[in-house]
């Protein structure tokens, strides 16, 4: 991945998190895991998928499992241009469909979500679609590592390791909490990829947050030809937000005005810092 391309990437990341951020106010939104995960839903809209926009016959598809993070997902299509970003200061408002899970009103949005553990089910119905029609198309299921708790998740990767759909890609923002609480400290994933590969998956664990290392994870895939495939994306709560980052406190949140243009200074700050401290690696 070229500099240009990294920098493009970066300026984006950060002008959707300000999006993300605003979002919580006048009634709040889940915002630590919307923040952990929106490195992941850019990269795989800009360098990943097929998608030329919501009405694309040929798209391939993206579902957001982890619903709650809808903020992400709001952000990262409007900042890409597939939907007014003004729409977002309807957000929680009778007047649109934005709100605290997936609507399919909003463009791109593929199907609605908010029951954890659902989504899995419907992208493997998607991929074998795409299988019996013999078309080349893929589906990336995004899911958060708490909801990897729930049964349906691997009965679905039982059955698409048994159809050998190579085509559906199960995407984990590993941020290590589930709600206000670390994952290991109510029922611990690990070992997560041998439990995952155990399921008939191909596996590979990424920095979530480094553009070229995702583009190097996902360059090749299908990587194993009749295997559904599994990113592990190690990720950070609160990303981008340093007072936020990391936080198990920091799931939901309802922040006042003020209190969120203080956040925003602190993420262009944040930011300007990244970008100074990754030119100085690369000179």
């Amino acid at each position: 991945m070229d500099e240009v391309t990294r920098e493009s990437l970066s300026v984006n990341a950060k002008r959707a998190r300000a999006q993300i951020l605003r979002l919580a106010t006048r009634g709040g939104c889940f915002l630590g895991a919307s923040l952990s995960c929106v490195d992941l839903l850019l990269f795989l809209y800009t360098r990943f998928l097929r998608f030329r926009g919501p009405d694309d016959p040929d798209r391939d598809f993206l579902l957001l499992s982890k619903g709650h993070d809808v903020p992400a997902l709001y952000a990262t299509l409007a900042v890409l241009g597939h939907f007014d970003s003004s729409r977002l200061a309807n957000h929680l408002s009778p007047s649109d469909s934005i709100y605290w899970h997936p609507s399919r009103r909003i463009p791109g949005v593929e199907f609605h979500s908010g029951s954890l553990g659902h989504l899995l089910s419907v992208g493997l119905g998607i991929a074998m679609d795409a299988q019996w029609r013999k078309e080349d198309r893929r589906v990336v299921v995004v899911m958060g590592d708490g909801e990897c708790n729930e049964g349906s998740v691997w009965e679905a990767l039982l059955v698409a390791s048994a159809r050998r759909l190579d085509n559906l890609i199960v995407v984990i923002d590993r941020n290590g909490f589930q709600a206000n609480a670390p994952t290991e400290a109510l029922i611990p994933l690990e070992p997560l990829e041998e439990k995952l590969r155990a399921f008939g998956a191909h596996v590979r664990s990424v920095d979530g947050h480094d553009f070229p290392a995702l583009e190097e994870a996902f360059r090749d895939l299908p990587a194993r030809a009749g295997r559904p495939h599994a990113i592990i994306a190690r990720t950070v709560r609160g990303k981008g937000v340093p007072s936020l980052e990391g936080r198990v406190d920091r799931w939901f949140c309802n922040f006042t005005p003020g209190e969120i243009e203080e956040l925003l200074v602190e993420l262009h700050e944040g930011v300007e810092a990244q970008i100074e401290s990754e030119a100085q690696i690369v000179r």
